[in-house]
């Protein structure tokens, strides 16, 4: 049994998944890497996974499977996780590692000690293309460092300062009660990753060191503003698979109720703000549509949500509020460097 399980999604990488699965192999023989290559037709993903397979026998496996997506990609390598944690990192992102080593000294203490950590939460930083300073993501106003907490001592989490998947490590059983199964062909599924599993946790850790690096800047990159825009029926369908996944009021920790309410409501904005972006007839319909279809099938997030202040600029179909919001959005691409 490893430690730690990292699954890498992987279609058509070949161009940057040496640099990712380079950063990564530091971990040893405690680390398993799962490079799941997603069906790849167009280059060397499935040469460049075996590759490693054969040189790194006892850290590298390598995982081929019809296309599926990266949800079916991030699916397949919890299906074939030996570690008792799970981290998964995109084939165009690297880790530091000297955290690296930090985080797995951190997890050893919990697997070979008396208590059981749940989720481990560290920093990230958008390699933004073209972009001199870049943004680190750090969680210090939220949560205490260094040591084993609950939800009742997280304190207030700051706009912007969401948990995402570039940030979090899972225990992989809690991955598995939650019964997370990600859809086939959606984007956007990071959001299920980290807000399904998150109703299984009791315990948390961070540790305040730049982890992850998220790189930010291919044309083609599913978050690119115009790319999700095109996709936006994947971001909506995401949207309301958050719906049904978590009954908020099952959810008996008023402060996990209360930043799982916080993490919906954001993504709720960006399905809204995508569809005001675009300004299409046919969109403004669909976003008009997304208010009353959730009024109608699930009214308990409706109320959650449009007493929000978001939730009642957005609820309020005029151009004012569109305005406001874009706004807001724009001022949250310039400060935090998303898109």
């Amino acid at each position: 049994m490893k430690l730690l399980s990292i699954a890498i999604p992987c279609y058509n990488s070949e161009n940057y998944m040496r640099h990712c699965i380079e950063s990564l192999l530091p971990g040893g023989d405690e680390v398993e890497i799962l490079i799941v290559d997603d069906g790849s037709t167009k280059d060397r993903t499935g040469e460049i996974a075996d590759e490693y397979a054969r040189n790194y026998p006892n850290i590298c496996r390598a995982i081929h499977q019809e296309n599926g997506g990266h949800g079916e990609a991030v699916n397949a390598g919890l299906r074939n996780a030996t570690g008792i944690y799970f981290k998964v990192v995109d084939s165009d992102d690297w880790v530091n590692e000297e955290a690296y080593k930090q985080i797995l000294e951190v997890l050893r203490k919990f697997v070979y000690g008396q208590e059981t950590l749940d989720m481990l939460v560290s920093n990230f930083v958008y390699e933004k293309e073209g972009m001199k300073r870049k943004k680190v993501m750090n969680y210090r106003t939220a949560l205490p460092q260094n040591e084993l907490i609950t939800w009742d001592q997280v304190k207030m989490f700051m706009v912007g300062q969401y948990i995402l998947m570039h940030s979090v490590i899972y225990r992989t059983q809690v991955l598995r009660d939650c019964g997370l199964d990600l859809p086939l062909h959606t984007f956007y599924v990071d959001n299920l990753f980290v807000y399904v599993p998150m109703t299984q946790v009791k315990t948390l850790y961070y540790v305040d060191r730049v982890f992850y690096h998220y790189f930010i800047g291919r044309e083609d990159q599913s978050v690119q503003e115009a790319v999700m825009i095109r996709r936006i029926n994947q971001q909506l369908k995401v949207n309301w698979l958050m719906f049904q996944q978590v009954d908020l009021d099952q959810v008996e920790n008023q402060r996990l109720r209360r930043y799982l309410l916080n993490y919906l409501e954001i993504v709720t904005t960006v399905s809204c703000v995508l569809l005001y972006r675009s300004g299409t007839p046919e969109h403004l319909e669909m976003e008009r549509r997304f208010w009353q279809d959730m009024e109608r099938d699930y009214p308990r997030h409706y109320a959650l949500l449009s007493r929000r202040m978001f939730g009642r600029v957005l609820g309020a179909q005029n151009a004012a509020a569109r305005r406001f919001t874009l706004a807001v959005y724009r001022l949250s691409q310039k400060i935090f460097g998303f898109n």
